[in-house]
């Protein structure tokens, strides 16, 4: 196994770059995010058919070192939940996953939303005042993800693909944070940031749809220190 490599350095993209030279704010907002999703690594992705205590699960994931939380509309309720883990202030940054519409990314900054991510490139949703990690898999859409302003790029289903990829696709884009998403582990994460992935998306390893809705924390936490551990 490979070990990770120190987080690429991350210069404003050119939206953000334009936005910056006219005093933008949401564009520092973005770059201050990813500057620490850079530290921390790993975003939780919750999908579970059932939350019993969001504020909870949170803290559970932050015991184990996952400050980043990302629910998604795919749970019923999410906005509730979102509403519930802000106002707890666990210490996690709190965003929304599988955005798909204007609408949703709306309302989900109402609820006070820190960032959203999106399973691919949407338009829509990239123009709201938070960061956005836009989804992507082909270089094409890397750039239309960049070009919208995106925070950051979800590389999607990265598990299929594999590091190698991931790595093929950072010699065109050398200055774009990628964030590995789907089928990523406790094994193959080392990998995916040594390839330069600026962080990588634990899923149902660690927030189990079962554990959760069993609010089974302290599991929840040993996993999430697992992962944590494996990364380095």
């Amino acid at each position: 196994m490979t070990s990770p490599e120190q987080p690429p350095s991350i210069p404003p993209l050119p939206r953000q770059r334009r936005a910056e030279e006219t005093g933008g704010g949401a564009a520092a907002a973005g770059r201050d995010a990813i500057t620490a999703l850079a530290a921390d690594r790993v975003i939780a992705v919750v999908r579970a058919p059932f939350v019993p205590d969001p504020a909870a699960l949170c803290a559970a994931l932050a015991a184990g070192g996952i400050r980043w939380v990302e629910f998604t509309f795919t749970t019923p309720g999410v906005l509730g939940h979102l509403r519930r883990a802000v106002g707890a202030r666990t210490g996690c940054r709190i965003g929304v996953g599988t955005v798909l519409t204007g609408r949703q990314a709306a309302e989900a900054v109402a609820a006070g939303a820190e960032y959203l991510v999106t399973p691919g490139v949407r338009a829509e949703v990239a123009a709201v005042p938070v960061p956005v990690v836009l989804g992507a898999l082909t270089p094409t859409e890397v750039a239309q993800a960049v070009d919208l302003g995106a925070a950051a790029v979800k590389i999607f289903p990265a598990r299929a693909f594999g590091p190698g990829y991931l790595r093929d696709l950072r010699g065109p884009y050398p200055d774009i944070p990628l964030v590995a998403s789907g089928g990523v582990n406790a094994a193959n994460a080392p990998d995916f940031l040594a390839a330069g992935a600026l962080a990588v998306c634990a899923g149902s390893e660690v927030v189990a749809p079962a554990l959760v809705a069993a609010g089974d924390w302290p599991e929840i936490t040993r996993r999430a220190a697992e992962f944590t551990a494996a990364i380095g």
